[in-house]
């Protein structure tokens, strides 16, 4: 199902803007154009949804809806729906290097809003026809982001004083509907122009010969859309805020485990719907992706569950997970999707068992190794084909940091031995080359790894909230000619494009 291939790893809001965060717009293109010029196969995204608190890309309002910053205003322009002179007001003095999502959220919505006001009747005949072709969630969406954003002052669903629209009651849903209509169509706009947006860049990277990695999070957030329509898939209280919630165990990135707050779901209920939701989740997202990473892919076959309200993880169980049973129900829906494992994390024979049953590549992670074992399954010689290998990932340390500063010195003179490293050679090439060498057939490495970033290019740092994280952003002038020069050479050198 994949042949030998490479690609690149960076969110859509790191890439570069001249409006504070990285959109759709041109230099998505540019990027699109440097990974070509490159010979890579994948771009590879985290998860595009709309996001909320912490502006994680994994605790989103919603499956299936995309995140209204990174529509581009420069296309909102072309459209007609801005001018240029809105936007310039608009913008603030963004920092090329990160993301002020404080900044956005004074700023992108009063010009979401003017754009909403242009809207002509031929524009809106073709809202109305995509509102109507996902009318299995976007009503449902966008009535929930009114009532939370405009009616309740951002309260979680759970804590929504109108009890008989919390529990979804239709003649109050139908009372709300009809008073937030024009919110309502405002939200169901921003969709629209998103999908618009996305649909296009996506043809145009297929065009180019690039193919996208996207990333479904295992878990829906507890204030979201998705909890607010389907109470019944989650273990929930009455008042529908999570009972029981999800996270890991202590392991590699923190002593007291991961409490990630997200209900867990009842598989029960699931199985007897023959897992109707999550096969119409798969659907949407391989419709906005060529392949799709299945985040936490060990909780299919046991997931950590913890009481709600714990303060941290250490006090949980593990409870089975749907298995192979969730595999087969969405190939017998949808036909063979092209589908990643992230298989990182505790392992059990349970985990490797559902890995191999299941056929899909699993992940290794170069930086992972860095211990002088010759067992070490993220050392690149022990890399099996069928899997899907990166030098370092969005949640873990770059290879410059873990080799600088994470290290022990028998670990750091083991790395400079095993890589090869030369004074000659920036530190990521050198990652880069070793893990484009393995026989793994899907080799990836982060954007920062490729410009050999240290510990200021962290993405995410598990386990926290806010601060820096998910706001790192590459300066324009990173993604030249060189880079894409020299990542081409090794591509070719080692026959993945």
């Amino acid at each position: 199902m994949f042949k030998r291939s490479s690609g690149v790893l960076a969110h859509v809001t790191s890439l570069p803007s001249p409006h504070g965060v990285g959109t759709m717009g041109k230099a998505a293109y540019d990027f699109v154009d440097f990974l070509s010029a490159a010979r890579q196969t994948y771009w590879q995204v985290l998860p595009l949804g709309h996001t909320g608190f912490g502006d994680s890309p994994y605790q989103c309002f919603s499956a299936a809806a995309g995140n209204p910053y990174l529509i581009d205003l420069d296309l909102l322009v072309e459209d007609g729906l801005l001018t240029v002179a809105e936007v310039r007001a608009g913008d603030f003095e963004a920092s090329p290097d990160e993301t002020d999502f404080e900044q956005l959220a004074d700023t992108r919505w009063p010009l979401f809003r003017k754009a909403y006001r242009r809207v002509d009747d031929t524009l809106r005949t073709r809202i109305a026809a995509f509102r109507e072709k996902n009318a299995a969630w976007l009503p449902d969406y966008a009535l929930f982001m009114a009532l939370k954003e405009e009616k309740y002052h951002n309260m979680p669903v759970y804590l929504w004083p109108d009890k008989a629209v919390r529990d979804r009651k239709p003649a109050a849903l139908e009372k709300a509907a009809a008073e937030l209509r024009d919110e309502i169509d405002f939200r169901i706009f921003l969709q629209y122009v998103f999908f618009q947006q996305w649909d296009a860049l996506h043809a145009y990277a297929n065009e180019k010969g690039i193919q996208i990695i996207g990333d479904i999070p295992i878990y829906v957030s507890a204030d979201s859309s998705d909890v607010w329509t389907h109470p019944t898939l989650f273990k929930l209280k009455a008042d529908r805020s999570p009972k029981l919630v999800a996270g890991v165990p202590p392991d590699y990135y923190s002593a007291t485990g991961q409490l990630w707050g997200n209900p867990v779901y009842d598989w029960d209920v699931h199985r007897a719907e023959n897992y109707a939701w999550w096969v119409w989740r798969m659907k949407s997202n391989m419709a906005l992706f060529d392949v799709v990473r299945l985040d936490h892919f060990r909780g299919f076959a046991a997931y950590w569950e913890v009481k709600a309200g714990s303060e941290n993880a250490i006090k949980g169980h593990w409870r089975k997970g749907p298995g192979m049973e969730l595999l087969r129900a969405i190939e017998q829906a949808l036909g063979p999707v092209r589908l990643i494992a992230e298989d990182l994390g505790v392992q059990t024979d349970e985990v490797r068992e559902l890995l191999t049953e299941s056929g899909l590549p699993g992940m290794k992670v170069l930086i992972f190794g860095f211990t002088p074992d010759e067992d070490n399954e993220h050392l690149p010689h022990n890399f099996v084909p069928n899997s899907i290998v990166y030098t370092s990932t969005h949640d873990s340390q770059t290879v410059c940091e873990q080799i600088m500063d994470i290290c022990t010195e028998p670990e750091k003179q083991f790395a400079y031995r095993y890589l090869r490293t030369s004074h000659s050679e920036a530190m990521g090439w050198s990652a880069i080359k070793s893990v484009w060498a393995s026989p793994a057939r899907i080799a990836m490495t982060p954007l920062q790894d490729l410009l050999s970033l240290g510990a200021d290019a962290h993405m995410n740092t598990p386990g926290t909230i806010g601060g820096k994280n998910w706001r790192w952003r590459v300066r324009r002038e990173a993604l030249n000619p060189t880079v894409s020069s020299l990542l081409a050479e090794i591509t070719q050198t080692y026959m993945r494009g």
